[in-house]
């Protein structure tokens, strides 16, 4: 017989996940174990987040990688991207704080198990943030940043760039730099 699938308050899915060993994301109620990555994974994380670190110093933005949640509270959701960048002064008022609510720019590095996802469903949460600017997705496979700018009419624009030498724009943070500069 099917176990029931246990229903948590957000309040409740934070108390509950300070304890546990692996990382979930929550999604209305429910929560979802994150696998864990690739050595090239890894590493185009770490490359988003140095090379986004050494720009941002000494600006009022900070950038995190990997355990900080961003909240998407319309979504009543949590989720762990690759690369969060906030410049929020509510998000970094407390130290200890386990959440972000207001991110600037979200990166996601893909794989081939969530890469769908990424594109899609968790997108479709993270559109919702009125705060987010940009949304990047970094491609080890094909050498490929995909990074979606809201414009001035809060419709989201696709800049694609392929290959280690092309140009890649966080306009939001006045960043730029190449495919390579993202991979690692």
């Amino acid at each position: 017989m099917a176990q029931p699938q246990l229903k948590f308050s957000a309040q409740d899915f934070l108390c509950w996940e300070v304890g546990q060993e692996l990382r979930y994301e929550y999604i209305h109620g429910e929560v979802y174990a994150m696998s864990g990555g690739t050595i090239e994974h890894n590493s185009a994380s770490g490359a988003v987040f140095a090379t986004l670190r050494q720009h941002l110093k000494g600006s009022p933005c900070r950038v995190f990688v990997a355990d900080m949640k961003v909240d998407v509270q319309v979504s009543n959701a949590f989720f762990y991207p690759d690369v969060v960048v906030t410049c929020s002064p509510g998000d970094l008022a407390d130290p200890k704080a386990l959440t972000i609510a207001e991110p600037r720019v979200i990166v996601e590095v893909l794989s081939p198990s969530t890469a769908a996802y990424d594109r899609g469903a968790k997108f479709g949460h993270y559109r919702q943030l009125p705060s987010l600017q940009e949304y990047m997705l970094v491609d080890t496979e094909t050498q490929t940043i995909e990074v979606f700018r809201r414009n001035a009419a809060r419709r989201w624009e696709l800049y694609p760039s392929q290959g280690l030498g092309a140009a890649v724009e966080l306009a939001s943070l006045n960043w730029q730099g190449s495919v390579q500069d993202c991979l690692g």
